[in-house]
């Protein structure tokens, strides 16, 4: 296949879902096809699906389990993620669940992977739990990469305690994530921001301005 593959991995409440709807609708921007992918098969209740009208209405694909939107809890897989490996020119973004746990749903695809233009990006928020040293960090990379069978390719620095976010909470949060890019020799992709504020150079050249308001935070 000659599309190109976006996958975002990380910690339970890192930012992940609100990145991949943020980066669904930027590449929007570039390809004519968008798929979203909602392969979260450990939280029915906080996922890109809950985004799917504004989705849907950009002209993106939405890809999800059946239940997502309901009450219902099963750690089922959406049987259509196969679409994607047979589309041509498209750009598809696959967000997964939580740690280690919910990237165990990639390695069911692990061998079309292979074939496949894949990135995939580890979203950080240094102030989530289990995630806020350097050490913490490494560990939970190297879990999920166990666990999916997949490289991380990427970091992405998404420090934030949502509206209480501040520029200083940002800045910090990305000088934890630079010492992590800098341990494990993986670049820093984004350092993602809802807030206007003047950060420094090196922030501001990473800067990815996403809309928390989009999953109604």
């Amino acid at each position: 296949m000659n599309s190109k593959i976006y996958i975002t991995v990380g910690h339970y409440g890192s930012g992940k879902t609100e990145y991949s709807v943020n980066y669904a609708l930027h590449l929007k921007k570039t390809y004519d096809k968008v798929f979203l992918v909602d392969l979260d098969i450990v939280n029915p209740y906080f996922r890109s699906n809950d985004a799917r009208s504004l989705l849907e209405s950009s002209g993106i694909t939405v890809i999800a389990p059946d239940y997502a939107g309901t009450n219902v809890d099963i750690p089922a897989l959406p049987p259509d993620v196969m679409r994607i490996f047979n589309v041509d020119d498209a750009a598809i973004v696959i967000d997964v669940g939580g740690d280690d746990d919910g990237a165990i749903a990639l390695g069911r695809y692990k061998r079309f992977f292979d074939d496949a233009d894949v990135s995939v990006s580890l979203v950080v928020n240094t102030r989530r739990p289990l995630s806020g040293t350097i050490e913490e960090i490494i560990e939970m990379k190297e879990n999920i990469e166990l666990s999916s069978r997949l490289s991380v390719t990427d970091l992405i620095a998404d420090t934030n305690i949502s509206d209480e976010t501040t520029k200083e909470i940002i800045e910090e949060g990305y000088k934890i994530v630079k010492e992590v890019s800098k341990h494990l020799n993986i670049p820093i992709k984004y350092v993602v921001s809802a807030i206007d504020e003047n950060f420094s150079e090196e922030v501001n050249n990473k800067l990815f301005k996403i809309e928390r308001k989009l999953l109604k935070i």
